[in-house]
């Protein structure tokens, strides 16, 4: 073995990211209790916590505004997205919009509700300015 086995290899697989690698298929699979007990203890995490890894951070939020879109929940969808929005505001990642430009795609009937349409609106503007 070499002298990178001490610290993870090359992989540095520690086991940080099990829980949202675990929430977002859980999402996929359509377990969205499963989802998002183990998302929200997600961001519960000090690696994800506000001021860390924004681009985690943001793949939280909008996996659990997904949820929210999924189960029809329009507060869930405005908490969550309009969180990973200021934070795609802030930071400039273009992993964060892009994951949002996702949400916004599935928004469908729920932009009937206004703060989900404006939360669409404010989507739209991300990563054109």
């Amino acid at each position: 073995m070499g002298g990178d086995s001490a610290n993870g290899g090359w992989l540095r697989f520690d086991g940080a990211r099990l829980s949202e690698e675990r929430g977002a298929r859980y999402v996929q699979l359509g377990r969205f209790d499963l989802a998002e007990e183990t998302l929200t203890g997600a961001l519960k995490q000090s690696d994800l916590a506000a001021g860390h890894s924004y681009r985690r951070r943001g793949a939280v939020l909008t996996d659990l505004a997904v949820v929210g879109v999924r189960r029809g929940d329009a507060e869930q969808v405005v908490a969550y997205g309009g969180e990973a929005v200021g934070l795609a505001r802030a930071t400039g990642s273009g992993y964060v919009v892009r994951r949002l430009h996702a949400l916004r795609g599935e928004l469908g009937s729920l932009e009937e509700d206004r703060r989900v349409a404006g939360l669409g609106a404010e989507i739209a503007v991300l990563g054109t300015s």
